[in-house]
């Protein structure tokens, strides 16, 4: 079986499952979507790996993985998507050490997690793609409602909507306010609204 290279488009509220959210994989060379319903930590985890400009105060779950691994020269080469079975999603990550490899059974979410932290490429079989890949016109992310916040996006963490930006509850703080804002909500581990706070510098 073929494998197909995927890259992370994204990452919105579930509209299916309350306390959820929606990991939108995108196929590389291809047009087809492939979302992943995910747990809350999870996607936290996720978001602040793809956005470089928040640094928890401490080390999440994942974070602790990566320096494990990187104290014991343990690399991970590649996560693969390897599995569909009654709409959960399977995958295995494969890791290197000393030259050779191991195939460990993972959570998707947590092999994403850990692929974005080892720069690891995603890969999922044509076959699953087949089954569960779907067609969006515009934004992908139109999946959710206009009201949902979108939590993550992999360029510039920004929402994808203006009209969400224009009525940013942030937009009559000043500069140094918000960046003081922004320092406190990280220590406090509120990455949720970090993430706003840094849409609103950053649309500045």
């Amino acid at each position: 079986m073929s494998l197909v290279k995927l890259t992370i488009k994204g990452i919105s509220y579930s509209q299916t499952q309350n306390g959820a959210y929606a990991l939108i994989l995108n196929e590389v060379d291809g047009d087809r979507k492939l979302p992943i319903v995910i747990g809350a930590f999870e996607a936290q985890s996720i978001a602040i790996a793809l956005e470089k400009d928040i640094k928890p105060p401490r080390p999440l779950t994942h974070d602790l993985f990566k320096s494990f691994s990187d104290r014991f020269d343990i690399t991970v080469k590649q996560v693969i998507i390897h599995k569909l079975v009654d709409g959960v999603f399977y995958s295995s990550i494969i890791c290197e050490r000393d030259k050779i490899e191991e195939i460990i059974d993972a959570r998707t979410s947590d092999a994403i997690a850990l692929a974005l932290r080892f720069s690891a490429p995603i890969f999922t079989y044509k076959n699953i793609l087949d089954k569960a890949g779907i067609y969006l016109s515009g934004n992908p992310l139109a999946l959710v409602d206009e009201d949902n916040d979108i939590l993550a996006n992999p360029q510039t963490f920004k929402k994808e909507h203006d009209d969400l930006q224009d009525s940013s509850p942030y937009s009559h703080y000043s500069l140094p306010e918000l960046n003081q804002q922004l320092i406190v909500a990280v220590q406090d581990e509120d990455y949720e609204k970090a993430a706003k706070i840094r849409d609103e510098i950053s649309k500045r």
